[in-house]
């Protein structure tokens, strides 16, 4: 954390309603030292009741930007100024920058997640995906999946009808009720577990990787803990994995840009020290 603060330094932050196990503080303030930019991030515990009328109040005293996590990133939009194309197609932000008086909104979701398949699994095709889940992280997911060129994206969930409106993000888009994952899985050249399934404290996922073709690279978004039963599983059938951390020092690395213009590293010194 940065401790020679002055009259000049300026502020970014995430707001969040609890906010306090956001791993963000730790991962840009490496960068801000890294950097030399006389920046502080900090957590903002904001209650959703005042968002609205706290977010223009950030601008006005001289904040660079924030990031919102649960439950903010939909509650945002009706106060923002301006929000890029792909938080529009996705209907969350989770990245404000406050510019000459604007509030502008990104998603860097999608960004995050697809950044951290490229570079930890390159060899992944392109065919056929499926995603698991159909929440704001689903959406984000399905997103990035439309960008990379799949062509089918099989969403799977509990509740169906919580997919429909998935297609306004890709025309590319099969809903499929739990019951249908073995003979989808056959084909799929990549699995995508989007829920809290895993998590600590939760239930594992309940689904059979068998199916899988030996080329399929399975990820899953959680990360705490890092190595959670699905990807356990999944090595146990000899398939590449990719964690969930990097999702998250991804999209971190692109709000960093946006606030910036420098687009920093995310390196194994970074990964240990978020881990900590």
């Amino acid at each position: 954390m940065k401790t020679n603060i002055s009259g000049k330094t300026r502020l970014a932050g995430v707001i969040g309603w609890p906010v306090t196990h956001s791993l963000s503080p730790a991962i840009h303030n490496h960068w801000l030292a890294e950097h030399g930019l006389d920046v502080v991030y900090v957590p903002l515990p904001i209650n959703p009741a005042v968002l609205h009328s706290t977010l223009p109040s950030l601008g006005e005293i001289g904040v660079v930007g924030v990031n919102l996590t649960l439950p903010h990133k939909e509650l945002v939009i009706p106060v923002l100024d301006v929000i890029d194309h792909t938080a529009q197609a996705i209907g969350a932000v989770n990245t404000v920058l406050f510019d000459k008086g604007q509030r502008i909104g990104f998603n860097t979701d999608a960004y995050g997640f697809w950044h951290n398949i490229e570079v930890n699994a390159p060899q992944v095709r392109r065919d056929e995906a499926f995603v698991i889940g159909a929440g704001g992280a689903a959406r984000a997911v399905v997103a990035a999946l439309d960008a990379a060129g799949y062509q089918k994206i099989h969403v799977m969930n509990r509740s169906p009808e919580k997919i429909q409106g998935f297609s306004l993000i890709s025309p590319r888009v099969v809903a499929h009720h739990w019951s249908a994952a073995p003979e989808v899985l056959a084909n799929v050249d990549l699995l995508v577990n989007t829920t809290s399934l895993g998590m600590g404290g939760q239930p594992a996922l309940d689904i059979s990787l068998d199916a899988l073709p030996s080329h399929a690279v399975v990820n899953d978004i959680v990360y705490t803990p890092l190595d959670t039963p699905l990807l356990h599983a999944a090595r146990r059938c000899d398939l590449a994995t990719v964690d969930g951390l990097g999702m998250l020092l991804y999209q971190a690395q692109k709000a960093f840009e946006i606030w910036f213009g420098i687009l920093p590293e995310v390196t194994p010194e970074l990964r240990l020290k978020v881990l900590g």
